[in-house]
């Protein structure tokens, strides 16, 4: 490999969100964190040398968003997706959330009903309730080997008992699944027939493990793309969410239009400096980077089920297909959801996202974050045997 995976980064002075702001939900930050969903390797030289390239400028104004912009978002989605999204149809948005959020609040009423997948990333509860609309919940299904798939039954009933919008997590966080062809236009012709309008995050949609392909919603068919707003990003890709640069292609340009004059009355429309070059070299130069980083991310995926398997199967990881997130079932501990934080906190030394945030179907679960050096993983997979051996 090109790129050494294995390095041990030092992020003491980088105001880590997921080292210094572990006490705020753990009680302490002398826990190894496996919780926020960021990644503890450098990122892409080539991006990392475009940052530097526009810091020596030495001027940081109001930065222009050039069309080449949108343009290389676009060209990455064709390549890597086999999807070409309209730029004209293309807005910034500081997040993936923020802009979720605006969308809602726009395009619904306080009071209307939106549909969500449990066990999901719990912003997408929070965005519904927060902004006063109504959450309704389908839950996926688990089968007896750890497999999630959609009930397609149940969805159908809540989506024509009145939601105005469906939030689809895709690929999946946390079950890590990298839904089907068939199973989006599934789920997407239920919500053409019902005139349920869809919110595609595909913030996950480049994390594809062990050949998966990834799928865009708006790529199934037309009438699924008539009702798709689709969110991406390069942040969880490339690791750089702390430069808070994020696209929504809305379907419909009116929409798009109405969208980015809110975000002008609010004057957060531009990208800052950084975020816009760092986007653009990220889909420009970036892809070996990411085709090794997979390859090391499916690695880490097989090393944490061996080491279960062979010497913790009180813990029962998953086989994700996309993501680098593990959705690990520890109800063999029998433990409820405060005794096991407890545990892993305090005797184990690890902190992994809480199973009971992602909703329905969470409560025994664990999410960890396998983007980090094989090193880490296994001195916390150590750890947290050699607190179950000691109990």
């Amino acid at each position: 490999m090109a790129y050494n995976f294995d390095e041990i980064v030092d992020r003491s002075n980088n105001y880590a969100a997921k080292f210094q702001e572990a006490e705020l939900h753990y009680g302490t930050n002398n826990v190894i964190p496996l919780w926020i969903a960021d990644m503890d390797f450098r990122t892409a030289p080539c991006i990392v040398e475009a940052i530097k390239a526009r810091a020596d400028q030495g001027i940081f104004g109001y930065t222009w968003r050039t069309p080449k912009y949108f343009e290389a978002i676009a060209a990455w989605q064709q390549k890597r997706n086999g999807w070409l999204p309209d730029i004209a149809k293309m807005a910034f948005a500081p997040g993936v959330v923020p802009g979720m959020r605006m969308v809602l609040t726009m395009f619904t009423q306080p009071g209307d009903k939106v549909l969500i997948q449990q066990p999901v990333y719990h912003p997408f509860a929070d965005v519904v309730n927060n902004t006063g609309r109504q959450l309704v919940v389908s839950p996926l299904k688990r089968d007896e080997n750890g497999y999630y798939t959609m009930d397609l039954e149940d969805f159908e009933a809540k989506a024509k008992d009145g939601a105005k919008y469906f939030i689809l997590c895709n690929p999946h966080n946390p079950v890590g699944r990298c839904w089907t062809r068939e199973e989006l236009k599934q789920v997407g012709d239920i919500c053409v027939k019902y005139g349920v309008e869809i919110i595609s995050d595909e913030i996950h949609s480049d994390l594809m493990l062990d050949g998966h392909k990834h799928t865009c919603m708006a790529s199934v068919s037309p009438e699924i793309a008539a009702i798709t707003t689709t969110c991406i990003a390069p942040s969880k890709t490339f690791n750089l969410a702390g430069l808070q640069s994020s696209t929504i292609v809305f379907n419909d340009e009116a929409k798009k239009d109405a969208y980015v004059a809110e975000l002008k009355r609010m004057d957060i429309a531009r990208n800052n400096c950084f975020s816009l070059v760092a986007t653009m070299e990220a889909y420009a130069h970036g892809e070996q980077w990411l085709d090794e980083l997979l390859v090391y991310l499916g690695d880490n995926m097989r090393f944490i089920r061996s080491f279960c398997a062979e010497r913790l199967p009180e813990l029962k990881p998953s086989t994700p297909e996309a993501t680098y997130l593990n959705w690990v079932d520890a109800r063999a501990l029998g433990m409820d959801d405060a005794e096991l934080k407890k545990f892993c906190v305090e005797k184990a030394g690890v902190a992994f996202g809480e199973g009971t945030d992602f909703g329905i179907g969470g409560s025994g679960f664990l999410r960890l974050n396998a983007a980090c050096p094989r090193s880490v993983i296994e001195k916390a997979l150590t750890q947290m045997e050699q607190a179950v051996r000691s109990r």
